[in-house]
């Protein structure tokens, strides 16, 4: 019940929806309520009528009319009652689904790192699905059965209190029995869910790779990973349904045998005169009113668990924390972190940063990259390198030291106004399914002639005109239809476009050929021109042209100088320098593990 309650709240702009509900069930109750009356009153002047020979006519016609006018009203407001109810459910869906996107765009990177991304996408469909449909079958079922269950008892209490307290003994024992199924039912869920969560994650990583799978020959052994977690789910729901249904037959039979007992009574007390014929009549209606809500909440139960379930996953995203928070900007648009001469653009001062909290990637990190000054980052393959751009983004927060942009704390800008001020252009392109136009122009409002000059200066621009629907290209997921130097060139459009004071260009023409590589690199050189720029290369031509070079080893700093400085220190520069000059395999290896291409 607390599960439902949270759900509530969560969605209390819907109180108009839930009045509505609440009153619609009223006019429905009491207008399927007065149809016994009628036909008992209706039935009563029919035996009066052949008894004495009067036939009472009129009075069965206009008790027929008003039976007619009964139904109507309820038709008329069990309809009101569903739309309100299919609305509400609608609007739910979307209150729930727009929170839980803006909460997973609110959560750190290091969240994303433990999820799948199938799996998220499982679990919003399945938590949303289950809290939306019991919601509509709250609405258009629970407030009407519930005040018919009311009455019921209220009024064959007024008539002959052993029938009321037969079905209060009904009520409460169906409910413990349903309750007692559903702790099983819901237990046996959630194996079920995490199942297909996992089969789900890995569906949607197993597409998106598919390249890798098909050329690994590994598809048998995915599709039966796929089918274990399946064979699982029908396994549990063979036991979890084994077992409902078998406490549903208990339930039921308990049923029967009351509703037996109180068939008996009404038939028994008429045939000794205590009720007449159309006291009997309705007593027999009224009856059969209650068994409806009694074998209906069987339904509204299963309905709930499923809620219960889907909630619990639902909420526990909702409530996840990020590691570290800042004030948001009031403006919708971050303003530009002001970035002058009087004090490095960025520092990193003894910056320690660890994925897993333990085994350190970066260790007593610093250095300073001046105002319009190209600083080059040189280590070794998973030294820290894509790791120090990521915490200048605020991706991750540190464990300890500071980064500072602009001479103030990264921890303490806003998220957004510190991303607002860095353009990047990562390895992996990251292109969006879409055209060409919005993935240059994305995160920004760019008209037609900026984004042509943005693809211009990129070199995109002569490969873009050559499609027939230009700038209106589709690319497809990821930016399948583009080849590898067309998706890059495109991302060095985007960052371009961006116009950011600070530029993180990570390995950024990794995936051009040597002719495609010149065309970038002219654009990005004068890019860089007059801009900040912290460079990640992988040719050794790019980095002699940085005004300094910071070399990594291990996570920790080793020298920081020009490259004439550090071609003659005897560190990693210069040993990289020897081994481009030779020829061995085994220093070309050697060169591999620095990324660093001939």
């Amino acid at each position: 019940m607390h599960s439902l309650t949270r759900i509530l709240r969560f969605t209390s702009s819907l109180w108009r929806h839930y009045l509505g509900v609440v009153l619609t069930a009223v006019v429905v109750a009491l207008s399927a309520l007065a149809v016994p009356f009628v036909i008992a009153r209706a039935t009563d002047l029919a035996v009066e009528g052949v008894r004495t020979g009067s036939h009472q006519i009129a009075a069965i016609m206009w008790l027929a009319v008003l039976l007619l006018g009964m139904d109507l009203i309820n038709s008329v407001a069990t309809n009101v009652n569903g739309w309100l109810g299919d609305v509400m459910s609608a609007r739910m869906r979307e209150i729930l689904s727009s929170r839980y996107f803006a909460k997973l765009l609110s959560l750190p990177q290091s969240w994303f790192d433990e999820e799948l991304t199938g799996s998220i996408t499982n679990k919003l469909t399945r938590s949303i699905t289950n809290i939306t449909d019991f919601a509509k079958a709250f609405s258009n079922n629970f407030f009407t059965l519930l005040l018919t269950t009311v009455a019921v008892l209220a009024i064959s209490a007024w008539y002959y209190w052993p029938l009321a307290l037969l079905l209060a003994i009904v009520f409460p024992l169906y409910v413990w029995l349903t309750a007692l199924t559903s702790r099983h039912w819901q237990a046996r869920q959630d194996i079920i869910n995490e199942h297909l969560d996992t089969a789900s994650g890995r569906f949607q990583e197993v597409i998106s790779q598919i390249r890798v799978v098909k050329s690994f020959v590994t598809e048998n052994s995915e599709q039966r990973g796929f089918d274990q977690h399946y064979d699982a789910t029908v396994a549990t729901t063979r036991e979890q349904s084994t077992h409902w249904h078998l406490m549903d037959t208990l339930r039921r039979a308990v049923l029967n045998v009351i509703f037996f007992g109180i068939y008996a009574i009404i038939f028994v007390q008429t045939a000794r005169g205590f009720f007449s014929i159309g006291q009997m009549v309705l007593l027999i209606q009224l009856m059969t009113m209650a068994r409806q809500p009694v074998q209906m909440m069987s339904y509204i139960i299963d309905n709930a668990q499923r809620a219960v379930s889907g909630s619990k996953d639902y909420f526990t995203v909702m409530e996840t924390r990020p590691s570290y928070t800042r004030p948001l900007p009031d403006s919708s648009t971050p303003r530009v972190i002001d970035i002058t001469d009087r004090q490095p653009a960025v520092e990193f001062r003894d910056a320690v940063f660890s994925y897993d909290g333990s085994n350190r990637v970066i260790d007593q990190v610093s250095f300073q990259i001046g105002t319009g000054e190209k600083v080059a980052l040189v280590g070794e393959s998973g030294g820290g390198k894509s790791t120090i751009v990521n915490l200048l983004l605020g991706l991750y927060p540190l464990d300890s030291g500071e980064i500072v942009v602009g001479g103030q704390p990264v921890s303490q800008l806003p998220v957004e106004e510190l991303r607002h001020s860095i353009g990047v252009v990562f390895q992996d392109p990251s292109l969006f399914s879409g055209t060409i136009r919005e993935n240059i122009a994305y995160g920004s409002h760019a008209t037609d002639a900026q984004i042509a000059e943005a693809a211009r200066r990129a070199y995109a621009d002569r490969f873009v005109r050559r499609f027939p629907d230009g700038y209106d290209t589709l690319v497809g997921e990821r930016g399948i239809k583009l080849s590898g130097g067309q998706k890059q060139r495109i991302s060095i459009a985007r960052a371009i476009l961006k116009d950011a004071p600070i530029l993180v260009l990570d390995e950024a023409t990794s995936a051009l050929d040597t002719k495609s590589e010149r065309w970038v690199q002219a654009g990005l050189e004068s890019l860089m021109e007059g801009r900040t720029s912290l460079i990640i290369a992988h040719r050794l031509s790019t980095i002699s042209g940085v005004d300094r070079i910071v070399t990594l080893d291990q996570g920790r700093v080793d020298e920081i100088g020009t490259p004439q400085e550090l071609a003659a220190s005897g560190g990693i520069y210069a040993e990289l320098l020897t081994l481009q000059a030779s020829s061995s395999k085994a220093d070309r290896k050697r060169l591999e593990r620095f990324g660093i291409k001939i």
